[in-house]
């Protein structure tokens, strides 16, 4: 009967703990350290980018965006981005938001440059490029603006 009852136990024990890192890993949540670094960049809209969006240069997902709030000084998006540690990012590297599709998801494209200086953690992209609005475009189109 006991060994029973230490055999449910060791059973319980090891889904528990099963169950503790699925919870980890798929929330992509990070506890014994972090293998990516931090930088922000400004955009004038971010409109239709969320939390957990991906980061790719080349077609290549290298991060995600990690935070994205106003910046009620110049009521402008500043958004976080957590990039590999594996990535190194130049001082001019150019931050835009495009469209996965026709109407898909929004992800930040990373357009590196050529200088030498790299960015550091907490460092900001100064070059961003807004998101296309397709809609304001299509109206102009319709409308006769263009």
């Amino acid at each position: 009967m006991v060994k029973k009852q230490s055999a449910v136990g060791i059973f319980v024990l090891i889904g528990l703990i099963c169950l503790g890192y699925l919870t980890v890993k798929l929330g992509k949540m990070e506890i014994l350290g972090s293998n990516t670094y931090t930088v922000e960049a400004q955009f004038s809209s971010v409109q239709g980018l969320r939390n957990g969006a991906n980061v790719e240069i080349s077609g290549v997902q290298v991060g995600r965006v990690s935070a994205i709030e106003l910046d009620t000084e110049t009521y402008t998006a500043k958004i976080s981005m957590k990039i590999n540690n594996t990535v190194a990012l130049s001082e001019d590297t150019m931050a835009a938001i495009k469209t996965s599709g026709l109407i898909g998801d929004k992800f930040v494209e990373l357009t590196p440059g050529g200088s030498d200086e790299l960015l550091a953690e907490g460092a900001y992209i100064t070059d961003t490029e807004p998101p296309v609005d397709l809609i304001a475009l299509i109206s102009k189109y319709v409308f006769g603006s263009l």
